[in-house]
């Protein structure tokens, strides 16, 4: 992996978990970051804020800058394109992280909880992207979306289809976004993992963080696509552990939870 110097990745969310261990990753390559999220201050479930990404990213090698905001504000978002730009003087990759997850059946999810996954999935993904895509043109950058690859398997559809829709919402406009900016020169790809990943939200809204990989495998992987050359990353859908088997990382008992490999759950 080559250095990162002089190249911005702007993402929503990243105050904790996958977003954060990315933005560390981009950082120790001496990329910058700038960062949209709407914890100003510690919650008890929910550690870190966007002060302490922040200085934990500048902290990793990088230069960093946070906007407080919501991703589903159109105002906020572009403030984050218009800071992003004045700081850095351009975007080189969009990172869709930020997501609201509630893993019930339809009986069980209230159209609160409905409207909130689709709003910050779907809208939030929307709205980041489109704001960037200008400054994006001009780098001939990335597009990258934390959501899974298109199945219409009856488990996946079943199991909660609230959530499952809102995410393949984000896999659609990315997909759809390859092929209409291809001739851009922009790349525009998602990832996935392939197991459960611990984080605050797994933790809190599914729990089993022990069958759970660290969130520095996606991080890693988020790293290996990137140097990918553009043709052989847009329009896909990857699996972290499958980019890092491409890698010749085959071993990847380091991103295990305290349970036997076997015991991991898959996602």
């Amino acid at each position: 992996m080559g250095d990162l110097n002089g190249r911005t990745m702007v993402m929503s969310g990243g105050s904790r978990g996958i977003g954060l261990e990315t933005a560390l990753a981009f950082a120790r390559r001496g990329g910058n970051v700038a960062l949209l999220a709407k914890t100003d201050q510690p919650h008890p479930q929910l550690p870190g804020t966007i002060h302490t990404a922040v200085d934990a990213t500048r902290e990793a090698g990088g230069n960093a800058i946070g906007v407080l905001g919501d991703v589903r504000s159109e105002e906020d978002v572009a403030r984050l394109v218009k800071t992003a730009v004045t700081e850095f003087g351009g975007i080189d990759i969009v990172v869709n992280n930020a997501s609201a997850i509630h893993t019930a059946g339809t009986l069980d999810t209230p159209t609160k909880k409905f409207a909130l996954m689709h709003e910050v999935n779907i809208r939030g993904t929307w709205l980041l992207t489109s704001a960037a895509l200008p400054r994006l043109r001009e780098s001939r950058g990335s597009i990258m979306t934390l959501s899974p690859p298109l199945n219409l398997a009856p488990h996946w559809l079943g199991i909660h289809p609230a959530y499952t829709t809102s995410k393949y919402g984000m896999t659609l406009l990315t997909l759809g976004w390859a092929a209409e900016f291809a001739a851009d020169g922009i790349s525009s790809y998602c990832l996935w993992p392939e197991t459960l990943i611990d984080t605050a939200a797994v933790r809190n809204v599914v729990g089993g963080a022990d069958q759970a990989r660290s969130p520095q495998i996606m991080a890693d992987a988020a790293m290996a696509v990137l140097d990918l050359l553009p043709e052989h990353k847009n329009g896909r859908a990857f699996i972290d552990a499958d980019v890092l088997r491409a890698s010749r990382l085959t071993d990847l008992s380091q991103y295990g939870g305290d349970a036997p490999a076997k015991d991991i759950v898959v996602d």
